[in-house]
């Protein structure tokens, strides 16, 4: 098989100056200092990951992408997401992870929109130019708490992982692709923690600090009949995968005519 030469894009990585990365959701005091995430503009390789497809795996690389049925195409209806295409989505969360038992907790339908908030509803979105993962050692846990409280004591005392299920609603994708970054050349110290600042709260995800040794991938022109299966946490401390970065990028040689991406991730949480 002759190999395609990496693309060549710009990914926005955070900078690591020693303070956590915030981001509000409410207009902040003007005396607060911000320290925004997504700063450090970087070029790097994108490499065709098609031909490694049968070899990735999600405790090595983070991701993986399989068949998908693509029979579901009620994607503005929410009701009928959560009753209809949830099943599929557990069953393929557990046909590929071995999980006895997932639970789904919610789901977001990514559009090229305006980046700003007006624009946002809370199930549609824009895609997400941020390399980012989506939990941390302590979101993680504290997630199991949120979903399943009277259970969640019981249920850490075994593995659980969560997994993104992220696939197209109803075309292909030719613009606005996901890109993985590999999650073994990636060190623990690379991710920063960054705060979710709420009114009420403060929540925490994963940014990620800049390598040379990061290796990145995507899934070119992904059909609506494939699904990547995303780490996003795992609480098992092995060696394998635990958390992986990704981001939405703009692909340079996208064609002025391609086709808008609709896209549909779905967040789970697996108990083995």
């Amino acid at each position: 098989m002759t190999l395609k030469p990496p693309v060549r894009a710009t990914l926005n990585y955070s900078v690591d100056n020693g303070i956590p990365p915030d981001y509000y959701f409410y207009e902040p005091d003007p005396s607060v200092k911000l320290n925004p995430p997504g700063t450090d503009v970087k070029e790097v390789e994108i490499h065709d990951a098609w031909p490694q497809r049968h070899t990735i795996r999600l405790d090595k690389e983070g991701f993986e992408l399989h068949e998908f049925d693509p029979s579901f195409k009620n994607f503005d209806d929410d009701a009928q997401v959560k009753q209809a295409f949830y099943q599929q989505v557990e069953a393929f969360v557990k046909a590929h992870t071995g999980a006895k038992r997932v639970e789904i907790f919610d789901h977001t339908i990514r559009k090229r929109l305006p980046a700003d908030l007006k624009a946002q509803t809370e199930v549609q979105r824009p895609a997400v130019m941020l390399v980012h993962s989506d939990y941390t050692v302590k979101s993680g846990p504290q997630r199991v708490h949120d979903i399943v409280p009277q259970e969640a004591d019981a249920l850490l005392q075994g593995r659980v992982a969560f997994y993104n299920v992220w696939k197209p609603l109803y075309r292909r994708v030719e613009e606005l692709p996901l890109a993985m970054c590999d999650a073994s050349t990636h060190e623990p110290d690379d991710m920063l923690r960054m705060d979710l600042k709420y009114r009420e709260r403060t929540g925490e995800i994963y940014v990620m600090r800049y390598s040379p040794k990061h290796r990145w991938m995507y899934f070119p022109h992904m059909e609506a009949s494939h699904a990547l299966l995303l780490k996003t946490y795992d609480s098992a401390t092995d060696g394998r995968c635990r958390f992986m970065g990704h981001t939405a990028f703009e692909h340079p040689h996208t064609p002025a005519d391609a086709l808008k991406r609709e896209s549909i991730e779905v967040r789970t949480m697996a108990f083995f």
